[in-house]
């Protein structure tokens, strides 16, 4: 057996602990993320049923990445991932039109890298920006699909602004199997083969489910707000291929 120079042994054995202190640098110090003071008190009320460090880990952010969060609402999706990618990533926080609540909310705390990008969802994020390495569509899927909104258009948007091998993360509430999008507006709910036929066709090959918000006893008959359980909800990430 042939035994490597000691320079040889060195050399590999400095490699090895720069990769491992490069990949402790890049792990999420998930209870001080939640703990932030950037976080707003109704995000903190919001955790148990939204399970955000599970949404880090399941979308498989990392420091330095840039994530656009596609319809942010008040930023509390952002805002968790603002603090996630730190001040080396970057992240978008599309809408339709101006929202007060996040406006409010960078105003308290102003931060370098979330940014409010208002833009329509068939055209939701600039030609001359970086692509991105995650997008996620939170619980919003269901909202778009009475909307007079082209959805084939946005998905081909949503395709366009990844990078070859990002991720789109989407979650939404689950509608009875085979209901398509009949529940959309009456039961803010949707049929995940719906949402699965409808980026497949858009490009994207679904990757994993996530079954951290599935909830088997839903017989997905209720508003999710109007329940006494938690609604069951579907999480798929889909990736554009290289």
């Amino acid at each position: 057996m042939k035994l490597l120079p000691r320079r040889s042994l060195l050399a590999t054995a400095l490699l090895c602990l720069t990769f491992i202190m490069s990949a402790q640098a890049a792990e999420i110090d998930g209870p001080a993320l939640l703990a932030s003071p950037l976080r707003t008190e109704a995000d903190r009320q919001a955790d148990a049923g939204r399970r955000p460090l599970d949404l880090i880990r399941f979308a498989g952010v990392q420091p330095g990445m840039t994530v656009l969060d596609i319809v942010s609402g008040g930023g509390y999706t952002a805002q968790i991932m603002a603090l996630a990618v730190g001040p080396q990533g970057k992240v978008y926080a599309q809408a339709s039109r101006s929202r007060e609540t996040l406006d409010k909310r960078l105003a308290a705390n102003p931060q370098a890298n979330f940014e409010p990008l208002v833009r329509p969802l068939e055209d939701l994020y600039p030609a001359d920006l970086p692509r991105v390495d995650i997008a996620t569509l939170i619980l919003n899927y269901h909202d778009i699909a009475y909307s007079p909104i082209d959805r084939s258009k946005m998905n081909r948007a949503i395709f366009g602004a990844l990078k070859p091998g990002g991720k789109l993360v989407l979650i939404d509430h689950a509608a009875k199997a085979g209901s398509g999008t009949n529940d959309s507006k009456t039961l803010h709910r949707i049929d995940e083969q719906t949402v699965r036929s409808e980026l497949t066709a858009a490009g994207f090959v679904l990757e994993a489910e996530g079954e951290f918000l599935r909830n088997p006893q839903d017989p997905r008959e209720q508003v999710f707000s109007d329940m006494k359980m938690p609604a069951d909800r579907f999480a798929l990430r889909f990736v554009k291929p290289k």
